[in-house]
């Protein structure tokens, strides 16, 4: 019992050194926190100098750890989650007073703001800031620009007693909240296949006159990742409207990008069920991009249009007119939704299935509004029965998913196996071991061969990493529509006066 003691005033000081809360906060969070390990008597520890190298994350995972200790909740994970969430609750405000604070914030700017609500968002342990550390990260050079490579090892993986709970339960017990990003998440303890939110807390704002949600990504993949969600449980769908708001928020925020997933599958993001965007203060390889087909669209002349030099197919829309700069992705979206080239495979239907959709994204730049549309089919064939514009089957061994909104403008997120995957690979070609799994040993032996003059154990972790990379660029070139050969750079300027002249 000491020790648990002991770790509820360091949690507690720390909080107080974070600034999450007040001296004056000191007991009540105490007594809050005793509530939680049923502890009945308090005795203050003399010295705490044993533990002044823990953080946050840490001394919540002690105290986690003494809850399965003290049989107050079974070794799970999901119910580990939600003791972790329900300490953390003790010293975040209500979400009027954190939504409070950040307007108060935002008066003196936008990015005060956000700064403040990342921050806290991290010092609550809402963003997993010690899981994301886990995380491989990286950049690879490629004639398109940086590429940014994480292996993600931030989300735990399930045990099998929680599997086996989960099993048991066969139909879930609730349907509140509808989905993981629905509002109703804010301050929700979390049960059995539902994850923890006490520690959660969003900022209410509004958009195209309908009310939406900030919040940050708890596995960040990048500097201030932020989700805007919808505050009603409804599809996504790439619009005139997605649009307008798309252009709202980045002059609520112009230090933030926004964009949104496809609305298709194969093509959209894994959520497809409430809709949604994603942004942040992060400027991408593709944000980086230069244009290279500069063209004009009737009925917007204070738009300007280009083509982008990048493995996927992009058109860029410019200005300061929000109205024309709307209507002219509208227009975009539009003509796209019907557009069909069989000499390159794209056909924008199949009877009544739609193919062709967009991934947009939105950012302020130079006092210009700027638009990327990504243009996405998601047609199927017996030969590409995942899809035609999707990762081919001779990259599967590096990325099978689907490519969504973060990999599309030049982030790669990768599978956890990668990690003793490619050291296997690494340890292969330099001692030619035999652990190398099936799948990636054609992959291996190309490398073997190619790069046998300079393969050393010293060099051998460069080449794998650069190797990964230009996997990842095949990927975004099997997802873009209009191939980057003669061929599809050809098709992409045909589509491009079509649009212009229609």
């Amino acid at each position: 019992m000491t020790e648990v003691i002991s770790t509820i005033q360091q949690l507690v000081q720390k909080a107080i050194d974070a600034q999450l809360i007040s001296s004056l906060d000191e007991l009540y969070s105490r007594n809050q926190l005793m509530e939680i390990f049923k502890l009945v008597d308090f005795k203050e520890e003399a010295s705490l100098e044993q533990e002044q190298t823990l953080d946050i994350p840490d001394l919540v995972e002690k105290l986690v750890d003494y809850a399965v200790e003290m049989e107050l909740i079974p070794d799970i994970l999901d119910e580990r989650e939600i003791v972790a969430s329900k300490i953390m609750n003790v010293f975040i405000p209500r979400p009027s007073d954190v939504n409070a604070t950040f307007y108060d914030n935002y008066k003196a700017s936008p990015k005060k703001a956000t700064e403040y609500f990342y921050k806290l968002s991290q010092d609550s342990n809402y963003i997993q800031t010690k899981r994301i550390a886990k995380n491989i990260s990286y950049k690879v050079d490629t004639k398109y620009g940086e590429l940014d490579i994480t292996i993600n090892l931030s989300k735990p993986e399930k045990d099998p007693k929680q599997i086996a709970l989960e099993k048991e339960m066969k139909k879930p017990t609730s349907h509140y909240p509808k989905c993981l990003l629905c509002v109703e998440n804010e301050g929700y303890a979390g049960r059995i296949g539902h994850p923890a939110r006490s520690n959660h807390r969003v900022i209410r704002m509004e958009l195209g006159k309908e009310e939406w949600a900030l919040q940050y990504s708890p596995y960040v993949y990048y500097n201030e990742h932020c989700i805007l969600l919808s505050t009603e449980h409804r599809d996504m769908k790439i619009s005139k409207e997605g649009f307008e708001r798309l252009i709202e928020f980045v002059e609520k925020f112009p230090h933030y990008f926004i964009g949104s997933n496809a609305d298709l599958p194969i093509v959209g993001g894994s959520i497809l069920t409430h809709d949604h965007y994603q942004g942040g203060n992060y400027e991408f390889a593709m944000a980086k991009a230069k244009e290279e087909i500069l063209f004009s669209i009737n009925e917007f002349p204070e738009v300007r249009a280009a083509t982008v030099k990048w493995p996927m197919s992009v058109i860029r829309l410019k200005g300061t007119n929000k109205e024309q700069l709307v209507a002219a992705a509208t227009k975009v979206l539009d003509i796209w939704k019907e557009y069909s080239d069989p000499k390159v495979e794209i056909e924008a239907s199949s009877g009544e299935i739609p193919h062709n959709t967009i991934t947009p994204i939105a950012r302020m730049r130079d006092g210009e509004f700027e638009i990327d549309l990504v243009l996405r089919n998601n047609r199927t064939t017996e030969e590409y029965p995942l899809g035609i514009f999707h990762p081919h089957e001779d990259v599967h061994h590096i990325k099978k998913e689907n490519i969504g909104l973060i990999e599309v403008m030049g982030l790669a997120v990768l599978p956890a196996r990668l990690q003793t995957e490619l050291k296997s690979v690494e340890a292969y070609l330099v001692d030619g071991a035999n652990e190398v799994p099936a799948y990636h040993k054609s992959w291996a032996d190309e490398l073997k061969q190619h790069y046998q003059k300079i393969l050393t154990r010293e060099t051998v972790a460069d080449i794998v990493e650069k190797e990964v990379g230009k996997k990842f660029l095949r990927v975004l070139e099997d997802a873009g529509v209009f191939k980057r050969d003669e061929a599809g750079l050809t098709a992409f300027k045909r589509f491009t006066k079509f649009l212009a002249s229609n």
